[in-house]
């Protein structure tokens, strides 16, 4: 998978699409919270049914894309439960303990993480215009959520908070490096029966409320927060860092929350303060500075695996 034709603007164009669907569905998950589905248990929703649904469908249509060499389960085990059920599980216990607004404003310091650990790591030399994008549009998110009235700050929230952060860290890099091997439905299958396995044994599926999925109204919004919420973005961002860096498309993601508060206004009529619609501003300039700067390909992509280079460096020696 590793000839596949690069196109910059796809790439911001599928993280741009999955951010605006990961938005939608605060808005649809929203409903089914307050209809008594526990966050936990709609993570191990998404996953599940998210699962069966990619993998249904490949085995039916293309067989071949779900295999993959034994020697690639671990690290789609990784991303799967690192970067897929532990960001969900990281960030649903902060906001548990903490403001929505701190707990979501930490998880963006994402794009930052991944910078920094390009920069120390791996020696990589940046252009100073992706460090100043990703901290306008922490800058952006912060005014948005409004995570300035932080209340009573919880000592684990914050932790799990910055553990979300570096979760959702690990899936952009993780991705972008299972990229180069496999189609973007093949990893996330894979991904998704990892994430799917560690929810079942977290928590059992015999005890899920299925009595709060009764209603044709609520089947159809889970049906929504799967498809539309996770199934669909997932594979887009996946897609993405095929053409950009995660590095970049950390940045566009934090078009999230803005696009989530958005949403929140249209569908549930919450208002927007004019402090929100000047962060908001502010992710779209971060968005569109980053989009300016030429992508220096190998600077600012994840470093493959050590073996990987050494037998790359054999056959170029040979």
């Amino acid at each position: 998978m590793a000839g596949h034709v690069r196109s910059t603007r796809l790439g911001y164009l599928l993280a741009s699409g999955a951010a605006a669907m990961w938005a939608l569905n605060g808005s649809l998950a929203r409903f089914l919270l307050d209809d008594g589905v526990g966050a936990l248990r709609l993570a191990q929703l998404r996953s599940a049914l998210s699962w069966v649904l990619l993998v249904g469908f490949l085995a039916v249509a293309r067989p071949a894309l779900l295999r993959v060499e034994r020697r690639d389960i671990p690290r789609l085990a990784f991303l799967g439960i690192a970067g897929l059920a532990l960001v969900h599980a990281t960030y649903f216990f902060a906001i548990d303990r903490l403001e929505i607004g701190v707990a979501l404003t930490i998880q963006y310091l994402g794009p930052l993480l991944i910078l920094l650990w390009l920069r120390l790591a791996h020696g990589r030399r940046l252009a100073r215009g992706l460090w100043g994008a990703a901290a306008l549009s922490l800058a952006g998110c912060f005014l948005v959520v409004r995570a300035y009235d932080v209340g009573a700050l919880d000592w684990l929230g914050l932790a799990a908070a910055f553990g979300a952060a570096v979760t959702f860290a690990v899936y952009l890099v993780a991705s972008e490096r299972a990229g180069r091997r496999f189609a973007p439905v093949t990893t996330l299958a894979w991904a998704f029966g990892f994430a799917t396995l560690f929810w079942a044994v977290a928590q059992p599926l015999w005890s899920f409320p299925y009595d709060r999925l009764g209603s044709a109204r609520n089947l159809a919004l889970a049906l929504g927060v799967v498809v539309v919420g996770t199934l669909l973005p997932f594979v887009a961002m996946v897609a993405a860092v095929r053409h950009i860096p995660a590095s970049r498309a950390a940045v566009v993601a934090t078009l999230e929350p803005v696009l989530a508060a958005v949403f929140a206004w249209a569908i549930h009529g919450e208002s927007l303060a004019p402090v929100q619609i000047v962060g908001g501003l502010l992710v779209v300039a971060a968005v569109v500075w980053i989009q300016l700067q030429r992508v220096i390909g190998e600077e600012e992509s994840a470093p493959e695996h050590a073996s990987r280079r050494r037998r790359r460096a054999l056959v170029v020696r040979a």
